[in-house]
């Protein structure tokens, strides 16, 4: 019987597919000229836009994280940034006034809000109503609803290079305690609380120039002392030193001072011109003496 034949060998040969050999590397090179050509696009926009949006743009590569609005920083979050003088106040002014307008209580308040032109600057007048909306009666602890206003107007003022007062009064009812507290701490207490809410939430730390404590010395309506309105806090923010405007109590005071350097110079003058008609004065009166001989010889 013979051998049974040898099973036949079968030889599988496998042809590699194109789909996984790459490693995706034309992915890499792609996305790379789509990232060029979309920095492409975002400078040829930027070159055609005003340039307050270029410096809106501008500050955000800056300050990405909006780290300016903290205190103790000088970069321009959003580059937005305006200095105060008298031909751009009513900027400003806009400019606060839309940022208060944000608040969420700003229909409640937005008759406790003044802002005036002085001869300092832009005054900013937050008003006390009876219930007290800034601050409880008697307290110079700020509420919720000054903290959050403080806030706001710390933001905007902390991008301006200008120097800002702040100011505290009261009405005219004596303050309820012992001797040793009166209204003159209390408005001063109250004015410095609000310079460390608002240096805590944008003021540069050498923005605030002064603290003043006026008590009741300067009523906002002098005619009804114990009216809730005068107690108030002001935020004066200055004009720039090149744009101070001069009062009219300045302007007498220079006159005076050049009055007085001028007034020793003419003195010498005087003195100069006296001196040389001496010897003609001397000469008159014995001129005069000669005179009534005339009626003797008559």
């Amino acid at each position: 019987m013979s051998a049974p034949a040898p099973p036949p060998i079968i030889i599988i040969k496998k042809k590699g597919g194109h789909g996984g050999h790459h490693g995706g590397a034309w992915k890499v090179a792609y996305a790379d000229f789509v990232t060029a050509m979309m920095a492409l696009f975002i400078v040829l926009w930027l070159l055609n836009s005003s340039v307050e949006v270029q410096k809106a743009v501008a500050g955000y590569f800056r300050d990405p994280r909006g780290s300016s609005k903290k205190m103790g920083t000088a970069m321009g979050g959003n580059g937005d940034s305006i200095t105060i003088d008298r031909k751009n106040l009513s900027q400003l002014k806009d400019k606060l006034q839309q940022a208060i307008k944000q608040n969420p209580k700003f229909d409640k308040i937005k008759n406790n809000v003044e802002m005036t032109v002085t001869g300092e600057g832009l005054r900013i007048e937050l008003l006390e109503n009876a219930g007290g909306t800034f601050f409880d009666s008697g307290q110079a602890k700020p509420t919720e609803t000054a903290i959050k206003l403080l806030d706001e107007l710390a933001q905007e003022l902390g991008r301006m290079p200008n120097s800002v007062l702040i100011e505290g009064h009261t009405d005219s009812k004596p303050y309820s305690g012992n001797g040793e507290y009166s209204n003159w701490e209390l408005s001063a207490d109250r004015a410095n609380a609000a310079r460390k809410v608002m240096q805590e939430d944008g003021l540069r730390p050498d923005q605030v120039a002064q603290i003043r404590g006026y008590a009741d010395q300067q009523l906002r309506l002098p005619a009804k002392p114990e009216d809730p309105s005068n107690r108030r806090i002001s935020i004066i923010v200055r004009y720039t030193d090149g744009d101070l405007p001069v009062s009219k109590e300045d302007k007498e005071k220079d006159a005076k001072e050049d009055k007085s350097e001028k007034g020793p110079a003419k003195a010498e003058t005087g003195g100069d011109k006296a001196g040389a008609d001496k010897p003609a004065a001397s000469a008159k009166p014995a001129a005069a003496s000669a005179a009534p001989a005339k009626p003797a010889g008559h």
